[in-house]
């Protein structure tokens, strides 16, 4: 059984490992916190401020399997942007990732009132365009040569969900 939660004091130093693995580092942003201090204030902003920010624990069967983000891009027009999505390699190959993000999906649309879901992924990450797309995100485009990620200008192609996109599956 998969759930999310969000993550608590207790959860640091697991996403600390998790988003420093060397498997999961180099496909996630420059930006993303790789210390327990930082990692512990985006925790505790979760915390806080749950409608715009959170910081969510992916489990199965009650175990920490991986994590994945949110936060509020646009208040007025009531769109989250979700980011930090990671997997431990012990528990890949069993679409975990693709099940939490329907269940944020669910969360963030329907008991969140949020409108619209975003997310970019870099181009050269094969992994995460087909989980992307087969967790029911729509392709709207593609940034070309946006981000510098390990001294190259790659590609950041841009996802969306709408609520009504959820009301369709």
């Amino acid at each position: 059984m998969i759930s999310l939660r969000r993550a608590t004091a207790d959860d640091v130093e697991f996403l600390v490992s998790l988003y420093g693995d060397a498997d999961v580092d180099p496909f996630l942003g420059p930006r993303r916190p790789r210390e327990a201090a930082a990692m512990l204030e985006e925790v505790e902003r979760s915390q806080r401020e749950p409608e715009s920010f959170g910081r969510m624990i992916i489990e199965v069967d009650g175990e920490r399997a991986g994590a994945l983000g949110y936060h509020r891009e646009s208040e007025a027009n009531r769109i989250a942007r979700l980011e930090g999505v990671a997997v431990h390699p012990s528990f890949r190959g069993r679409r975990v990732a693709d099940e939490a993000a329907r269940l944020l999906q669910r969360y963030l649309l329907v008991d969140l009132d949020y409108h619209r879901l975003e997310l970019a992924v870099y181009g050269f990450n094969e992994r995460a365009l087909r989980h992307t797309e087969r967790a029911g995100f729509l392709r709207e485009g593609v940034k070309r040569r946006a981000y510098l990620r390990h001294g190259e200008w790659v590609d950041g192609v841009l996802y969306g969900l709408t609520r009504e996109d959820l009301d369709e599956t």
